[in-house]
């Protein structure tokens, strides 16, 4: 059965919103999880986290609001989360926000209020410092380097740029997928048999836990385009072959996402401009005419 949503089509681009949603399991029982590290007691947030079967697994955005967007991979992160019974529906392309996987997906989740998306993007693997590196480019043109470190942040994973757009002259949407493990560690044998499969036509569906967090520099003398960064963040918890197969191929897969609306950076407002924001054509910042997406 599925549920209840608003689809936004332009051409090249599908997205598919529902309304938001009730999911996961008791926060004990969740296998990912948030978490706020603190220091110690009484002291502000230290650092805030996605976790993995109780190991910190990757280092999100600072609560601040004017430090910049992050997403780090950490030692617990070395487990895809992939669902057996899921693996055949989730070979082809899925035209509908299936009750079935959400609900399916979402008991890996800590119970909370999630927003549905489906959505076509065509992946492009980053390698951090190297060309199109998000946090190397326009990263440090909004606020520079580390101070302490005099160098970018850095992802210590590579990972995929699917779309970006502009919001208005103040602020940018920049979209990522990050695998919970490397491409690296992937299946040699299964990332061929779906860059097969896709050449034949078929667009197979990966699912991800995602956030949307807002970070808007304070002044900097290092800045040399300043503006406010939407960081929507996927994380994948089935498609790790399908990622890499699309970004090899140069094709296209299916990226259902759930949401995670308590725990991003952002308010309702922001979570409303979504569908519209991710169904125009992909631009990137200060571009003036459409392109196909990164």
């Amino acid at each position: 059965m599925a549920c209840g949503r608003t689809a936004r089509t332009v051409v090249g681009v599908m997205t598919i919103v529902g309304e938001p949603r009730r999911l996961g399991v008791p926060r004990a029982e969740a296998r990912l999880r948030f978490e706020t590290e603190l220091q110690e007691r009484g002291s502000a947030p230290r650092r805030r986290l996605l976790v993995l079967d109780g190991n910190p697994a990757f280092e999100l955005s600072p609560w601040c609001g004017t430090c910049q967007f992050l997403f780090q991979r950490l030692e617990g992160a070395g487990e895809t989360l992939s669902l057996a019974g899921m693996q055949e529906l989730l070979a082809g392309q899925v035209s509908e926000l299936d009750d079935g996987i959400l609900v399916a997906f979402g008991s890996l989740l800590p119970e909370g209020d999630y927003l549905p998306l489906l959505l076509r993007v065509e992946p492009r693997l980053v390698n951090p410092g190297q060309d199109g590196d998000y946090f190397s480019n326009e990263q440090v043109a909004t606020w520079g380097p580390d101070q302490f470190w005099g160098l970018p942040e850095h992802p210590r994973t590579p990972y995929y740029r699917t779309f970006e757009t502009v919001i208005d002259d103040t602020a940018h949407l920049y979209e990522f997928a990050v695998p919970m493990v490397p491409p690296l560690w992937n299946n040699r044998e299964r990332v061929a048999e779906y860059v097969e499969w896709m050449g034949q036509g078929v667009v197979p569906t990966a699912v991800a836990v995602s956030t949307l967090d807002l970070c808007q520099p304070a002044l900097s003398l290092q800045s040399t385009d300043e503006y406010e960064h939407w960081g929507l963040t996927h994380f994948l918890l089935d498609g790790h072959h399908k990622l890499e197969a699309a970004a090899s191929a140069g094709r296209t897969v299916q990226l259902l996402s759930l949401l995670a609306l308590d725990e991003s950076l952002s308010g309702p407002d922001d979570h409303r401009r979504l569908g519209a924001l991710r169904s125009q054509s992909s631009l990137s910042r200060g571009a003036r005419n459409p392109r196909r997406p990164a």
